[in-house]
């Protein structure tokens, strides 16, 4: 049995005041991490203060994005060992918007994802298709493409550890949801792929999540489903009763 992972994604919301009201209000709210796992992905200006004050708790707290060195002549950009030094637990990998906007490449994903690993950093990788794929009937071919170049190099070991977020682009903050069904039958076979490449223990134990218009009132359907381990949540990660719902929902 996968235990459920549920992250908030908050993109660029929230100022500090907001972000430290939310996790004052929420920390000591969160189910067991023995039941699931409940990550708020925050922006990064807000990251160690957001971390000291969910010490203790079962709230972990994630990054949105990194860069795969270590250091160097990058502005603007964040470490993997400036992250694990804040002891950040999660970082989103690959997310659409970060594809779409400031052209991230497959082989900048699996860059990323080796250097969160390097630094115990557990790596959300996200994938996805267009609304021009899904009705040309590429979903499956896109996500396939973008996981094996993601776990490219990584070892049985490494994988099992990871997170993988199925993301249709078209039904990011649209509103449009994919039917559990449709979630389930990509989200399995992403799990495919995994057992191609890894053996089937490994696919068993990979944690998939659903992301896309994820809200409360969708959550229990999607949860029930059989390849899906969890939800990366935007919009509906934002309030704090919004967000406790969800956690609820995954238990």
């Amino acid at each position: 049995m996968r235990k459920p992972i549920i992250a908030g994604n908050w993109k660029m919301y929230k100022t500090f005041d907001e972000a430290t009201e939310f996790v004052e209000a929420v920390r000591d709210k969160i189910p067991s991490e023995e039941i699931v796992d409940a990550v708020i992905c925050a922006p990064a200006l807000y990251l160690p203060t957001l971390v000291d004050i969910a010490f203790e708790t079962d709230l972990a707290i994630g990054a949105q994005n990194m860069h795969f060195e270590n250091e160097g002549a990058f502005t603007g950009e964040i470490s993997p060992a400036q992250l694990s030094a804040v002891n950040v637990d999660y970082v989103i990998i690959g997310h659409s918007e970060r594809r779409e906007y400031f052209n991230e490449t497959d082989e900048a994903v699996n860059k990323k994802v080796r250097a969160a690993m390097n630094h115990g950093i557990v790596p959300i990788i996200c994938c996805g298709e267009t609304l021009e794929e899904r009705e040309a009937n590429q979903t499956e071919q896109k996500v396939e493409k973008q996981v094996k170049a993601a776990l490219d190099g990584f070892t049985v070991e490494e994988v099992e550890h990871m997170v993988i977020a199925y993301e249709p682009i078209w039904a990011i903050g649209t509103g449009k949801t994919a039917t559990a069904d449709d979630a389930n039958t990509v989200c399995g076979a992403i799990r495919n792929v995994v057992e191609e490449l890894y053996g089937r223990d490994t696919s068993e134990k990979i944690r998939i999540q659903y992301g896309g218009s994820v809200k409360p009132e969708n959550i229990k359907e999607l949860l029930s489903k059989e390849h899906i381990d969890g939800a990366l949540v935007g919009g509906a990660s934002l309030q704090v009763d919004s967000y406790l719902k969800l956690l609820e929902a995954a238990m």
